[in-house]
């Protein structure tokens, strides 16, 4: 919807979107902010410097009015970015005065992975106009769906829209599914104490080996960041591709993400245990001891 209303109007989008350094081309129309990126990013973790780049954004590279706002919460692809804090808040409200829609991209750190909220956004106490989801909504099962207002909703009545797929029966039925097994199996409360443990534990590995410059996420998204110089974060591609081939060996499959392609996506499913996290943690620690 907001990629519709872009045709008239300005689109804004924050962050990235890479395989390892290739990036997707958006057609024009379309503005990229500042990654609030507190570890990499110009600004570090103030994200009220970021945010003015936005209105900047609005100001100097639009009409004034813009259509909408897209952003991830805590972003996936990109590397297990967390935005800095106070950035949404106040892009939000630019945005509004601008007369655009917020949106946000809760396919990965939505549907509680991040433990301590259900969704991504509610960890920066932002509410969006139009909230994205897919992957973690179904459990495998193909799945995606789109929630708005009914404000924003009537539009597609003004359109003939039409979905091939849309409102698969079974597809549906397996949604469900997955949300009453969240709340019966206590899976937020899970995400939570066990991404702490992980984390925690994560952290020591930091403190053990020069090689990680960063760990960061919360719940069971989280980022470890491998760079050979923690000063001028230098990425250390080569290492992340060779510690995950060891793991690999050792019966552990993690995925790596990020502009450089050396960040570690740790980000397992929500049913993952302490025992689990400990033998992920010891694998890393024995593989990175290794170099």
């Amino acid at each position: 919807m907001g990629l519709k209303l872009s045709i008239a109007k300005q689109f804004l989008r924050c962050g990235i979107h890479a395989i390892n350094t290739t990036l997707f081309y958006i057609t024009s129309g379309v503005h990229h902010a500042l990654n609030p990126d507190p570890y990499r990013g110009v600004f570090g973790s103030d994200g009220e410097k970021y945010a003015r780049d936005v209105q900047d954004l609005i100001e100097f590279g639009t009409s004034g009015h813009v259509a909408a706002f897209m952003s991830e919460a805590i972003q996936g692809v990109g590397g297990i970015v967390e935005l800095a804090p106070c950035y949404l808040p106040a892009v939000y409200s630019s945005i509004k005065k601008a007369g655009g829609l917020c949106i946000a991209d809760e396919v990965q750190s939505g549907f509680a992975r991040t433990g301590s909220h259900f969704w991504g956004f509610e960890i920066q106490g932002v509410v969006p106009d139009i909230v994205t989801m897919a992957k973690g909504i179904g459990n495998g099962i193909p799945l995606g769906a789109l929630v708005t207002t009914p404000e924003i909703g009537e539009v597609l009545t003004r359109r003939s829209y039409f979905n091939t797929f849309g409102g698969n029966p079974v597809c549906t039925a397996a949604g469900l599914a997955v949300l009453k097994v969240i709340e019966k199996e206590k899976l937020q409360e899970n995400a939570f104490v066990v991404g702490s443990h992980l984390k925690e534990r994560l952290t020591a590995l930091k403190n053990k080996y020069e090689l990680i410059g960063d760990v960061r996420g919360r719940g069971l998204m989280l980022g470890v960041e491998l760079v050979t110089d923690r000063q001028l974060k230098t990425p250390a591609k080569a290492e992340t591709l060779h510690v995950m081939d060891q793991m690999k060996d050792l019966g552990v499959l993690i995925g790596k993400g990020g502009y450089y392609g050396n960040v570690f996506r740790i980000t397992p499913p929500l049913c993952f245990t302490k025992d689990d996290a400990d033998f992920l943690v010891d694998v890393m620690d024995y593989t990175l001891g290794k170099i």
